[in-house]
């Protein structure tokens, strides 16, 4: 069997029409084997299209979402994650709680070595909220890069020059 029959047994979405879900589920993520865990390295994704529901008003929220992580064993695939980063379209949920949601929920897949999330939501009511969570495994050099991120991540005003 080849490295890609393996890969095509293991993710059910690529190559198959895509499925929207209605609601918000952590079901649809799928993960792979990460060919280099002698390595580490940042994988970054960016989500410009992010949208919720506002869980008081129903009006849809906008944001860019940003995951930054670094493998171990499994790597989250990215149609998977593009189908469940869809799942909170209609999801009441507060710009907060999407960015801790998210990454709670490929911490639990994917066991990464550190990851980290930020939303850069656009402004309603005259205000943008731009929350930021991240986590590195416990007891290791990646919890030390996880404190030193949080405490460092925005230190500069940003230029506000696209909202």
């Amino acid at each position: 069997m080849s490295k890609n029959d393996t890969l095509r047994e293991e993710l059910t979405l690529l190559g198959k029409e895509t499925r929207y879900p209605g609601t918000y589920t952590a079901s649809v993520l799928e993960t792979f084997t990460n060919k280099h865990q002698d390595i580490d390295y940042m994988v970054k994704f960016n989500c410009p299209e992010f949208t919720s529901l506002c869980p008081i008003t129903g009006q849809p929220d906008f944001a860019a979402i940003y995951i930054n992580y670094i493998p171990d064993k499994l790597m989250v695939e990215s149609k998977s994650l593009k189908i469940y980063l869809f799942s909170f379209r209609n999801e009441g949920s507060f710009h907060e709680d999407c960015v801790n949601t998210i990454l709670k929920d490929l911490r639990e897949l994917m066991q990464p070595k550190f990851i980290e999330v930020q939303g850069k939501f656009t402004p309603r009511g005259g205000i943008s909220i731009d929350p930021y969570t991240c986590w590195g495994r416990d007891e290791t050099k990646y919890a030390e890069l996880a404190e030193y991120r949080l405490r460092n991540h925005d230190l500069y005003f940003e230029n506000i020059n696209n909202r």
